[in-house]
């Protein structure tokens, strides 16, 4: 009786031993500069897709050839930002505004595309910016330091101290957020950390650092972006971001998504800045967003 059931007995062992391997089972081969295969989406608080104007609608026949995007596994965090142009404009004409903003980019600042991966506008529209796929984790432009697992979402217009954020603005803006923090089940509320891949970020090259999920440009970077009367906003998007996804009860403690090891590139690809010794504070502005 014992030794007829020994073959069932490995056959049982074989399968736990199978299982413990597929556990350890890590991806090899892969370059620094390939892109991190996609995740399957979390299945916690996902937030409903807001509906996005395609990057084809603005960009028409102004576009140039461009290397293919960039991805990340995910993404963890977003940052706001302004555009720091006139505030004003007439809905219709922000096609043309964010061409305008493209040629800057990508001409004066010979860039290889718009940096923000969305923008959105006084009216409450949302533009895909960036090139790659709005639902995929494009690395952008936006935050010197700190584009790796991040989005940046630009308000266009100039929000310093004392001018209106249009409601419809901040409507749009926190469902966003809640969609694209959703994908990966971050909590709009909470903290994550980043590594800092830039010394002239606020941080100094290799430093992690805990910030915002939803944070404002100022926060990993020296600047004012997105302005007083933006970031004064914040903390209610955040809020509205956090019950679209369906989260009733206060944020936990900050949750710390660590960033995959060795995974930390440049500001925008082709481009390498200087690390200055000892650097925790960012020289002068640089042109980038």
């Amino acid at each position: 009786m014992l030794l007829g059931g020994l073959p069932c007995l490995l056959a049982v062992v074989a399968l736990a031993l199978c299982a413990r391997g597929f556990e350890r089972t890590t991806v090899v081969g892969l370059d620094e500069d390939e892109p991190v295969p996609a995740r399957a989406p979390a299945a916690g608080h996902r937030a409903a897709r807001p509906h996005i104007v395609p990057r084809s609608v603005w960009l028409g026949p102004t576009g140039h050839t461009q290397p293919p995007p960039r991805y990340d596994d995910k993404v963890v965090a977003v940052f706001l930002h302004h555009t720091d142009s006139p505030g004003g404009y007439d809905c219709d004409d922000v096609p043309k505004i964010i061409r305008h903003l493209y040629a800057g980019q990508t001409g004066d600042r010979r860039w290889d595309d718009i940096g923000y991966n969305f923008l959105v506008d006084r009216c409450g529209t949302i533009y895909e910016g960036r090139a790659g796929g709005a639902e995929r984790a494009v690395i952008g432009a936006h935050t010197m330091g700190f584009n790796r697992r991040t989005a940046g979402i630009a308000a266009i217009g100039t929000f310093t101290a004392g001018v209106p954020v249009p409601k419809a603005m901040t409507d749009a803006i926190a469902a966003l957020a809640a969609w694209k923090l959703g994908l990966a089940d971050i909590d709009p509320r909470t903290s994550v950390s980043l590594v800092s891949s830039n010394s002239l970020s606020r941080f100094k090259v290799g430093a992690s650092v805990t910030l915002p999920a939803l944070a404002g440009h100022k926060d990993g970077y020296m600047t004012d972006c997105p302005g007083a009367a933006l970031t004064a906003r914040l903390p209610e998007i955040r809020d509205q971001a956090a019950r679209l996804q369906g989260r009733t009860t206060p944020a936990l403690p900050s949750r710390i998504i660590p960033v995959l090891p060795g995974r930390a590139g440049p500001a925008f690809p082709g481009w390498t800045a200087p690390v200055l010794p000892g650097r925790t504070a960012p020289a002068p502005l640089t042109g980038i967003p």
